[in-house]
């Protein structure tokens, strides 16, 4: 079974070798690695080029924001199976691929998905934020909840039966495309219960207020074009869910 990972990158020269490095580290021997970057003026080009021996396929152009790029890569993945991890994230297990293969072969799900650990970006070993897919259930998408999108892998052939990421979503287009794939769609899924990855704290959806804002609007209008009833009180409740996360232990 192939793997296909894709990472988008805009400026993302701080980070994006540990990110490479990561996939490199895998032991999970079929894996297509592609890079989809938006022109970047900071180098990032350079790190790519010094990873050639891990990176399958890259490109660097002009985009229509991060949905249009993971479009792009979906598009050129040639592998069974997809998924997508950030600039600024890393797999801190060798394992991490391996599990989810083992995951699809096991239980025969379309998609798999796990937790995250949220870090600092300047001291990655320290957990500042644990997230946890696993009570996500389909009434979950009511109140905002959806499973840890970076860690979120479903055969490629869902993307061209099913369709991809909007691109006319500013910060919700991952949302938007788990209710169509798991609520509208019903495709079968499977929680591997480990912390796939670490993601540094600081990303696009919790940069300010006015981000809330957006995501909360954006969340409601998936809710409606799929088919799901719910409202501002149902989704502004996810915050106090949040705020457990942040305690030790709890999930």
């Amino acid at each position: 079974m192939k793997v296909s990972i894709i990472t988008v990158t805009y400026n993302s020269a701080a980070t994006l070798a540990q990110t490479i490095k990561s996939v490199a580290n895998q032991d999970y021997p079929n894996i297509e690695y592609l890079i989809i970057d938006g022109d970047s003026k900071d180098g990032t080009q350079e790190i790519i080029r010094s990873f050639e021996g891990v990176v399958s396929k890259w490109i660097s152009e002009p985009d229509k924001g991060l949905y249009d790029a993971m479009n792009k890569g979906i598009r050129m993945a040639t592998g069974d199976i997809v998924g997508i991890i950030n600039s600024d994230d890393f797999y801190h297990r060798s394992d991490a691929i391996s599990q989810v293969v083992n995951t699809f072969k096991k239980t025969d799900p379309e998609c798999v998905y796990a937790d995250i650990r949220f870090v600092k970006p300047k001291n990655l070993e320290r957990t500042v934020r644990y997230y946890s897919s696993k009570k996500f259930d389909l009434d979950s998408f009511k109140v905002g909840v959806i499973p840890a999108h970076p860690t979120f892998f479903t055969y490629r052939k869902n993307f061209e039966k099913y369709g991809y990421y909007k691109i006319d979503y500013k910060i919700a287009a991952d949302f938007e495309l788990l209710v169509r794939f798991l609520y509208k769609h019903k495709l079968s899924y499977s929680y591997l219960p480990i912390d796939l990855l670490k993601m540094r704290t600081g990303g696009l959806s919790t940069k300010s207020w006015k981000s809330n804002v957006i995501i909360n609007q954006e969340d409601l209008r998936a809710c409606k074009e799929n088919g799901l009833k719910t409202n501002y009180f149902w989704l502004y409740s996810r915050y106090f869910r949040k705020l457990l996360e942040y305690i030790p232990g709890l999930f």
